[in-house]
């Protein structure tokens, strides 16, 4: 962590220096340790006011959702035995995971409802419909994400392990596929987040094995085989000759679900002016500090409450970083008391429209894709070639010689940033197969062994089924020879 001191003068004599004020992160924002330590007890209060305040009104509101949720997926799946209201079936089904993702499930498994005591709402006992279990999402997630949240090196929600997010993650030819790889996230963003746990890009640099995550794979193909039993098997299947409108359906929702909930987290992390920060800034960071850093690296989004019902009220995700565990129907709430409280402390408070934060993400996207460019003050800096490879002997005379290896090498490094296009391309293309390979290796070897075991599982119903089926029949005609 950075500080800097400040001193002003006046007419008549000059005043003791001010105390050092600490920065944090990239931005231009800075509290005194007191003024820190005043801004988290604030934030305390707020909780714990909220806290106080919870009761029925909180109760009753997430059992609608739940209720509406259950409705929603009730009318898309009666809605699929009716072709000309398959448009109709997919989009209450799609509101319906929604829902369950956003509203119910990411909030519920935050411990938001604990204090209801009802097992059905418990952070320790709920599963959403989703192919990530929700044990692993709960570490990922609530620990990591939510304790290191922005500090590059920490939280692995940066980019996911696959996008280059922010200034400060090395650039690497693989980068160059930053929109596609955003793009297959999006459409995938399920398996993105099932597979997070995995840490396929620290396996890929040797910082981890495959056996390292030998303790995973059990709840992943437990989890993945359930879903696809439902959405690709039996509820299809359900629906008769219906079978592949209802898998299309299905697919479809999820699909809807994927993009709808990669958009709202990312317009909630990564739009411009959120910060990122160093593990160096936060080593001795007090509860204001954190509080602080939750603030400075979310963003809002801004729309009507129906908006931020289907976001979870995540669209509120400064809130949500700083009061994770409190129900997240009071964010619209507290809002204003925070955006003040960000005022008074002289404070960026980030929020915008959907369109506004996505079209930032969007350009950062594209922009963290291709390398830095030097400053034109760090090309002028560096000793043009043609220094040191015409009149090498004058050269040597002169009293810039001792600044040759300086210049030369400068050059060399400026010389490695710009590789030719052949290269660059030769390069991203080794690099994107790589991981590509070690990706769909990782999801191949979880889908076929899921899908191994729904096949059993079908298999061995239809067995007994069967089997049941001859035994009705060789009964049958034991007792009509009897008779």
């Amino acid at each position: 962590m950075t500080t800097t001191t400040t001193s002003t003068t006046t007419s008549e004599a000059p005043e003791a220096p001010e105390a050092p004020v600490s920065t944090i992160g990239h931005g231009p924002y800075s509290l005194s340790p007191e003024q820190l330590e005043e801004f988290g007890a604030e934030l305390d209060a707020i909780r714990q006011r909220v806290i106080a305040d919870l009761g029925q009104a909180d109760a009753d509101y997430i059992r609608g959702i739940v209720k509406a949720q259950r409705a929603f997926e009730g009318a898309g799946r009666a809605l699929f035995y009716l072709p000309p209201a398959w448009p109709l079936a997919v989009g209450a089904l799609s509101v319906s995971k929604i829902l369950d993702n956003m509203e119910i499930g990411h909030n519920v498994m935050h411990g938001q409802y604990d204090w209801m005591g009802d097992p059905g709402l418990n952070s320790r006992m709920y599963e959403w419909d989703t192919v990530c279990p929700s044990e692993q999402w709960k570490y990922s997630h609530n620990y990591i994400h939510h304790t290191y949240t922005n500090i590059l090196g920490k939280d692995r929600d940066i980019g996911y392990g696959i996008l280059r997010m922010d200034e400060d993650q090395p650039w690497k030819p693989y980068y160059l596929g930053n929109p596609l790889y955003a793009l297959g996230l999006m459409t995938f963003f399920q398996w993105g987040v099932l597979l997070h746990d995995l840490e396929v890009e620290n396996i890929m640099a040797g910082k981890r094995s495959w056996k390292d995550t030998k303790h995973l794979h059990r709840g992943m193909i437990r989890k993945v085989r359930s879903q696809t039993l439902k959405d690709y098997l039996l509820f299809p299947a359900l629906t008769g000759p219906l079978f592949p409108l209802t898998l299309a359906g299905n697919a479809t929702a999820n699909l809807i679900r994927n993009i709808w909930t990669f958009n709202i987290i990312f317009c909630g992390h990564f739009p411009a002016g959120v910060e990122s920060f160093s593990i160096e800034e936060t080593e001795e960071e007090t509860r204001g500090g954190w509080y602080y850093r939750q603030l400075l690296g979310s963003a809002n989004i801004t729309g009507r409450k129906l908006f931020h019902t289907l976001t979870g009220n995540l669209s509120f995700q400064i809130e949500h970083h700083l009061f994770p565990d409190i129900p997240a129907r009071r964010y619209p709430e507290i809002a204003p008391e925070i955006e003040a409280l960000c005022a008074k402390y002289d404070l960026d408070y980030n929020t915008g429209p959907l369109h506004k934060q996505l079209g930032s993400v969007a350009a950062k996207i594209i922009k963290f894709a291709v390398p830095p460019r030097p400053s034109r003050q760090q090309l002028a800096s560096v000793t043009p070639l043609r220094f040191f490879t015409r009149g090498a002997t004058a050269g040597d005379q002169s009293a810039d010689a001792g600044a040759r290896p300086v210049a030369v090498c400068e050059a060399v490094d400026l010389m490695r940033e710009h590789l030719s296009r052949a290269e660059i391309a030769k390069d991203a293309l080794q690099h994107t197969v790589e991981a590509g390979a070690e990706a769909v290796a990782s999801v191949s070897g979880i889908v076929i062994t899921a899908v191994r075991d729904v096949a059993h599982t079908v298999g061995g119903f239809a067995t007994e089924v069967f089997e049941i089926r001859d035994a009705a029949r060789r009964a049958s005609e034991e007792n009509r020879l009897e008779d």
